[in-house]
């Protein structure tokens, strides 16, 4: 019927008037030519794993070229060095010795929350940074430990060996989780299979990091009341057990030593968001409260009144650590389950936030290059005496601010950690822990994103749902827990969308040819004898069955609206497929079964635009033939004028049109 070459009269049209000024050329719905089996295997994968098209600048190259531009792919700063200026130099020295000064006492503060010696936090703002310089793509990304994955590492791994008990083998498993979340990272983007980071949606990230934020918090009560020992769970009600069964061990000394910094903190965090120029304000912050705090301990000989200090920091550079990897049983499964899950938290914070930053300063990051340097870094850092390494936001932020011009920030930043661990260490053994838990509070006070909590459930309740599954999943159960809810609650999103898709009927916007959903439109119109379906999914095995009764549905429906009103009955099932990308044999089988059951109620099932997927199928299956190829149009519009043309125009025997085809009117 898409194949005929009529303008069909509109309904009311007198049919001894039809002539040939109403002829014109009705284009037809086109089978898509065949094509090579290899040939469309390639373009599935390419539009897979490479979407991207990384290779593009690879093309129409000689060889010499193709080298050199490989490198550059590999190892980003042999692509931008050449072009650096003084005045990049001098941008990026300034953002990173602010970002240092951020970089050491968090670096410290989360190896603690890590059950790790504090020394392994400056370890780890050495070396990554290095290596991420050389093969990151972001210029603003600030590489670091984060409070996070330091918390997700240290509780995953207590469950398995103490880290009080037995540090040293605890420490050797934290080195083995860094290297497996590195191999895992990096893997991803070798292979191109940065999609699976995509499966932790937005409002499930947000939740969970809002979660993971308040457990830190309050494993800080720990170092902020002096106790000497709490609990290793880190869910609300196993730490609140614990403060208050230890209430007659307080010590307030810590406690009021504590709030001042913390107040301290959040003040000046709050004068540099109001007067954005005076951002290192802030970022020099925490360092000046371990100096202030320091000196306080050091000349009120406040160690000898309850409050803890770090004590001796190992002078020098990273240890290897390479023949401390354990690959033996049972603590390569903890290492290899820890590094996994760390991983992907890492690597989906780091990628979020250089994203962010590449979109405020209007240039591309590579996710999948990214995955690689970030998991280049974890492994490499895993052979020196470093645990798991990212990009945090709140040292990125610092950076970007700071006004950094490219990754070499971030050199910048480990030569003062390097210098820091050469000669200054020392200047640390006085260093309250509870200044340490002020700035591990202060900020992931930052990370307990209310606002966009608040958004999601304007926006969208469902999200909202999940963000606060999360939430409650991270809070009263355990951090893993919260991941597995995040998970499963996004995919569980995911799958809903699939296997229930919306379907809507159209009606006639008045004065013109436009159909659209009624419910979106209250004022079109229904046409008489027609019911017009729009399915906006791809039709697959997991959703075809549902469409099958919704669709069955929506006909009964229609059918008693026509009873009720005395409308005229209806006649033609036309399905708008302008949204169905592609269809498998479930999704034929069940178009199928709507024709038979359209048959049976002497109705016709009429098809709009499918795509070329779902035409070369239906082409394939013969469906396209048992419809006589005549009912299966370009545009709504064509479809229900063809329509009207045999309820109006030829009522006389429509069955016998319909049957014969167009091409005898």
């Amino acid at each position: 019927m898409g194949n005929v070459d009529y303008d069909y009269p509109r309904s009311g049209m007198n049919m001894n008037n039809v002539n040939e000024s109403h002829v014109h050329v009705q284009h037809r719905v086109e089978i898509p030519p065949p094509q090579p089996f290899l040939k469309s295997m390639k373009y599935a994968m390419k539009e897979t794993f490479f979407p991207d098209d990384p290779l593009r600048k690879f093309k129409n190259q000689p060889a010499s070229k193709k080298l050199v531009l490989g490198f550059q792919y590999l190892f980003p700063i042999f692509e931008w060095a050449p072009n650096y200026t003084f005045q990049f130099l001098k941008s990026d020295i300034i953002a990173g010795i602010t970002i240092a000064s951020l970089a050491i006492p968090q670096g410290i503060s989360y190896a603690k929350l890590a059950n790790l010696p504090p020394i392994l936090g400056l370890y780890s703002s050495f070396i990554p940074p290095l290596i991420y310089a050389m093969m990151g793509s972001s210029r603003d990304l600030a590489v670091g430990t984060v409070a996070v994955g330091s918390l997700l590492m240290g509780s995953m791994l207590a469950t398995e060996v103490n880290p009080n008990q037995n540090p040293s083998l605890y420490l050797h498993l934290a080195f083995t989780a860094t290297f497996f979340a590195g191999v895992l990272q990096a893997s991803l983007g070798f292979f191109r299979l940065g999609l699976i980071v995509d499966f932790l949606s937005h409002a499930a990230i947000v939740g969970f990091m809002s979660g993971a934020a308040t457990v830190v918090c309050l494993q800080q009560l720990k170092p902020m009341l002096g106790l000497e020992h709490f609990t290793h769970g880190a869910d609300l009600i196993s730490v609140m057990r614990s403060v208050f069964t230890q209430v007659h061990q307080w010590r307030w000394e810590s406690a009021v030593l504590g709030c001042v910094f913390i107040f301290f903190l959040l003040v000046t965090r709050y004068f540099s968001k109001r007067q954005p120029k005076f951002f290192w304000v802030s970022a020099m912050t925490p360092l000046a409260s371990v100096i202030l705090g320091s000196l306080l301990v050091y000349f009120t000989h406040a160690e000898n009144h309850g409050v803890q200090v770090i004590g001796e920091l190992k002078k020098g550079l990273n240890p290897i650590s390479v023949t401390d990897l354990v690959f033996v049983s049972p603590y390569m499964t903890t290492s290899i389950k820890t590094g996994v899950i760390v991983g992907i938290i890492a690597l989906a914070e780091g990628i979020a936030v250089g994203r962010s930053f590449a979109m405020f300063k209007n240039y591309h990051i590579d996710g999948n290059k990214e995955m690689i340097a970030i998991g280049t870094m974890n492994i490499v850092g895993s052979f020196t005496s470093c645990y798991l390494t990212t990009g945090p936001f709140s040292r990125s932020a610092v950076n970007y601010n700071a006004g950094c011009k490219t990754a070499a920030s971030n050199i910048v930043m480990a030569i003062a950690v390097m210098l820091t661990l050469l000669f200054l260490t020392p200047l640390f053994y006085y260093t309250p822990l509870v200044v340490l838990a002020a700035i591990i509070v202060s900020a992931m006070l930052g990370l307990i994103d209310y606002e966009a909590a608040i958004h999601l459930w304007k926006i969208d309740k469902f999200d909202f749902v999940v963000c606060v599954s999360a939430y409650f999943g991270v809070v009263f159960g355990s951090v893993q827990i919260g991941l597995v809810i995040a998970i499963v609650v996004s995919v569980l999103r995911l799958l809903l969308f699939i296997a229930r898709p919306r379907t809507s009927v159209l009606g006639n916007i008045p004065n013109s040819t436009i159909y659209r959903n009624i419910e979106h439109y209250p004022n079109s119109n229904r046409v008489s004898g027609i019911l017009i379906l729009k399915i906006d999914a791809p039709i697959y095995f997991a959703n075809a069955s549902y469409l099958r009764e919704r669709i069955s549905r929506w006909i009964d429906e229609e059918e008693d609206r026509i009873k009720a009103t005395g409308e005229t009955s209806l006649k033609y099932i036309i399905l708008d497929m302008s949204a169905v990308g592609n269809i498998d044999t479930s999704g034929i089988s069940m178009l199928e079964e709507i024709k038979k059951i359209s048959e049976r109620r002497e109705q016709q099932l009429v098809l709009v635009n499918p795509g070329s997927e779902v035409m070369k199928k239906l082409n394939k299956s013969h469906f396209q033939k048992d419809m006589g190829g005549n009912w299966i149009y370009l545009t709504v519009e064509e479809a229900v004028r063809a329509c009207n043309f045999v309820l109006h125009g030829c009522k006389t025997n429509p069955k016998r049109d319909e049957s014969e085809g167009w091409n005898n009117v």
